[in-house]
């Protein structure tokens, strides 16, 4: 049986593997949000649970695919029928639509980070094309990624606004897509906070290498912009500082642990990956500042090659994952000891021993 808000993929499942839906917005908001009465997070959270238990399609093969950036944006038109009328494609010139445009442009930008900083061919390493939808749903308050696509509501306007506005959100959301096809890490417990975490950690490098910033220039936050104006916050997490990215009546207050001292233990939101995932984009956050320069290039670096060096299972949890990132950098710079020592402090600092 799947938890609340994942999905599984069109076909036999004995035969196929079952990918998460991962959706930005993390589930107690919305059911916050639900519970007050607010009619868009009501319906958001159905059209979620409804995702959960519809086989949504697979991955497509990218054995045809051309080896270069292929985009396509589509159109729901406040439907919740993908993929929607295809509104632009690679090569194609802006068009009259301000969410299909960054939409077009964010997929590019995430597509970027991986192949000019990592050398990755698409999120697959494979080239497979990016794909999008935007207008999904009527005031749909989340954008997810289904295994195939990245999907994007419009916001309620009061809550949250438009979900393409954010860049890294697409990053978040993309990396999903990476995670799957490397690490496969399993959706629940710590392996799923791992998972959340390290889309936040990439999604954030997104962000930076579009803007250029050093670690120390960079706001940390994940969906900055994204709260509407009079929601008493700033983004929906905080790496640099987990549990302080909001405090609004309707939306409550950031759950988020920043050591394993809060790490919370729950049913809801698959063992609560979306919370406990602030422990290790804490140490993540920790380590880029010590090492210090641009954080694609030091932490990024280290994070990147431990995802996908066949050395994960979908099993590994924090402590697992952190002596692996430590052994990493060791490997990286055998003959200084400073990054792997700053790696390995940033663990302990949240509470994770790498011995």
């Amino acid at each position: 049986m799947t938890s609340r808000h994942e999905c599984v993929t069109l076909g036999d499942m004995a035969a196929t593997p079952a990918y998460p839906c991962c959706a930005i917005v993390p589930p107690h908001i919305l059911d916050r949000l639900a519970d007050l009465g607010h009619a868009p997070a009501r319906r958001s959270v159905a059209v979620d649970t409804a995702l959960r238990e519809q086989r949504l399609l697979a991955v497509p093969s990218a054995a045809a695919a051309p080896h270069r950036l292929t985009r396509t944006v589509a159109d729901a038109g406040h439907t919740e029928t993908l993929p929607g009328r295809t509104v632009r494609t690679e090569g194609g010139g802006p068009v009259a639509d301000d969410s299909a445009d960054r939409a077009y442009d964010g997929l590019g930008a995430t597509f970027e980070l991986y192949r000019e900083v990592y050398g990755r061919a698409s999120i697959d390493d494979a080239w497979l094309p990016l794909d999008a939808t935007v207008h999904y749903g009527d005031r749909y308050d989340n954008a997810f990624w289904n295994g195939s696509r990245m999907v994007f509501g419009d916001g309620d306007g009061e809550i949250f606004v438009d979900f393409t506005v954010c860049l890294d959100v697409i990053g978040h959301e993309l990396t999903h897509g990476v995670t799957q096809f490397t690490a496969d890490l399993e959706y629940r417990d710590q392996p799923g906070a791992l998972n959340e975490s390290l889309s936040d950690v990439f999604g954030s490098l997104v962000k930076q290498y579009a803007l250029g910033q050093r670690a120390e220039e960079a706001d940390w936050l994940i969906g900055a912009g994204l709260l509407a104006p009079g929601v008493r916050g700033v983004a929906l997490r905080s790496m640099k500082a987990p549990g302080t990215a909001y405090d609004d009546d309707r939306l409550g207050t950031d759950p988020q642990p920043a050591h394993m001292d809060g790490y919370v233990r729950t049913r809801s939101d698959s063992g609560g990956v979306h919370i406990n995932s602030g422990i290790p984009n804490r140490a993540f956050y920790l380590a880029a500042v010590a090492i210090g320069g641009h954080a694609w290039e030091g932490a990024g670096r280290i994070w990147y090659d431990t995802l996908t060096s066949g050395r994960l299972s979908p099993t590994t949890d924090f402590a697992a994952f952190a002596r692996a990132t430590v052994a990493t950098a060791s490997s990286h710079n055998p003959r200084v000891s400073g990054v792997a020592d700053a790696v390995a402090d940033a663990w302990s600092q949240v509470g994770i021993s790498t011995t």
